[in-house]
């Protein structure tokens, strides 16, 4: 199957990253100062905007915008995994499936990663709080305040979001909204 990713420069894309076999290990302490540093070092070399994220124990949902006449996010996220995958050495390696070995690819990171353009202001709007809204949604916290992984806290610092949003309440999203 050919799959065709969007490319617009300078576009607004939401993203769904998942480790190889959904192990857990991205909440971590370690891991997390990893991922920020890596993140940071490719954000130098290759700008964007992280206009939304959430690291979930086994996957993250991020939403970036591109600069303008730029449309390769993919060489971005290569970065990102393989960045993390060098720093985070042997605790993060799974078992490695014989297609890999042969490709010499760590198992950290499943192969592939899913996006979306954003088009509009609703549909940006739809996938920050499905991104801030993941860990209620996980059951991994019960306020998406409560999540320390995630940009929720500056949108309720920047008074975009009060400190109480999604608490004590059931979010649903539509089908487009989010992929994992």
């Amino acid at each position: 199957m050919n799959y065709r990713r969007a490319k617009t420069s300078g576009g607004t894309y939401f993203f769904t990253v998942v480790t190889h076999n959904r192990r857990k290990f991205l909440c971590e302490p370690d891991n997390i100062v990893i991922l920020r540093s890596v993140l940071k070092n490719v954000m130098v070399r290759h700008p964007f905007v992280i206009d939304a994220m959430v690291i979930m124990p086994n996957h993250l949902h991020a939403l970036w915008t591109l600069p303008e006449n730029d449309d390769n996010y993919s060489i971005r996220w290569s970065l990102v995994k393989s960045g993390f995958t060098k720093a985070c050495g042997d605790k993060c390696k799974g078992t490695l499936s014989p297609s890999r070995i042969a490709r010499k690819q760590q198992a950290v990171w499943q192969q592939r990663f899913w996006e979306h353009e954003i088009r509009d202001e609703d549909g940006f709007t739809r996938h920050v709080e499905y991104i801030h809204y993941n860990p209620v949604k996980h059951g991994l916290a019960t306020s998406p305040f409560d999540w320390p992984y995630s940009s929720f806290q500056r949108f309720v610092r920047d008074g975009l979001y009060p400190a109480d949003w999604g608490s004590n309440e059931e979010i649903s999203f539509p089908e487009n909204i989010g992929n994992e």
